[in-house]
């Protein structure tokens, strides 16, 4: 099995100082992330002015009530010259760069600077984005929140349209910040995997580590998970994300998963030799037992180590006489009687 493809996400959580962007890079390098994760867009090309507020904008860390969409992301906007600095950054500290398009300009600005590409799941019907993309012909992450299987299959067919050979890895998502355990479904991971025959990722935006590392036990090929500096910061993205020492914590359960898959075979591993060998039962001799004594129910006991005869044979032992003298506690061999 390949290694989990694990994506720190960044987004917006840089606060607007390239200096945190960098150092929020450090981080992602030093917990063992395979890349770290930025995303471009521009309020003009994202949302109407007149686009109403979401719900779930009230919960974002200072709001105020009255911000629009249009707004809240003209604040966040990352300016498009800090593309080539923070890959430059990325790849010093030996971690990809990665930062997803919202428009199709941001597909040909990123594309001489990343190695694959990320559509977001609002994205998953811009067909005009996604054969943007595709004609990069570079490996894509499809992410899938709030979408239909229809939908996934429609936004595959634009992407291979394009380009047959392109590598996809499809991202199961609910796009829902922070989303509840209950709304996961990870079992949707296997669903998308028979669906379509494609690596199959998930995106998360459940609070914690958990819920990611079990979606690599149930197959995930790739995991994307926000960190933040600080949860308390002001910003929608920060709320839910990982903090560094859980980031960390994220990587290293992921690889602990990813070894402990191990081999298909219902086999005694070579670290149980021990214990198999020593905690298993035998029969032993109850008390001392003299040469010839012919052996009854009363004279065994089954007991551990299990270096001798094994408990099913007792049959086999009752009513045989002894070869030789047997003391209190030891196991009885095949060669005693």
């Amino acid at each position: 099995m390949s290694e989990c493809f694990v994506i720190a996400e960044i987004g917006s959580n840089h606060n607007g100082s390239i200096e945190e962007a960098r150092r929020l890079i450090d981080v992602a390098a030093e917990a063992g992330a395979n890349a770290a994760k930025f995303q471009t867009y521009s309020a003009d090309t994202l949302y109407s002015p007149q686009a109403p507020r979401l719900s779930e904008m009230s919960d974002f860390p200072g709001d105020d009530g009255e911000v629009t969409p249009y707004e809240l992301l003209s604040s966040l906007e990352m300016p498009r010259d800090w593309h080539a600095e923070l890959a430059s950054h990325c790849v010093a500290r030996g971690i990809e760069f990665m930062s997803t398009p919202f428009d199709l300009a941001a597909v040909d600005e990123l594309d001489p600077l990343v190695a694959r590409h990320k559509i977001a799941s609002f994205d998953l019907t811009y067909k005009q984005l996604i054969e943007r993309v595709a004609s990069c012909g570079k490996p894509i992450l499809l992410s899938t929140g709030h979408a239909y299987l229809g939908e996934v299959e429609s936004a595959l067919g634009w992407i291979y349209a394009v380009d047959p050979a392109v590598e996809v890895t499809v991202l199961h998502c609910i796009s829902q910040y922070p989303t509840h355990p209950k709304d996961v479904n990870l079992r949707a991971i296997s669903t998308l995997q028979k669906a379509f025959g494609l690596p199959v990722g998930f995106s998360d935006h459940t609070l914690g580590v958990e819920i990611a590392v079990a979606a690599v036990a149930l197959g995930a090929t790739a995991i994307e998970k926000h960190f933040t500096g600080d949860r308390r910061q002001a910003g929608p993205d920060h709320g839910f994300a990982l903090e560094p020492d859980d980031l960390t914590a994220l990587v290293a359960a992921i690889r602990d998963v990813e070894v402990a898959f191990g081999a298909s075979t219902k086999a005694p591993t070579e670290s149980e030799g021990e214990n198999r060998l020593l905690a298993r039962r035998s029969l032993h001799a109850r008390e001392d037992l003299a040469a010839g004594h012919v052996l009854g129910k009363g004279d065994i006991a089954v007991l551990r180590p299990g270096t001798g005869i094994p408990p099913a044979e007792l049959d086999r032992v009752l009513g045989r006489p002894l070869r030789v003298a047997v003391s209190a506690g030891l196991p009885l061999t095949w060669d005693a009687l």
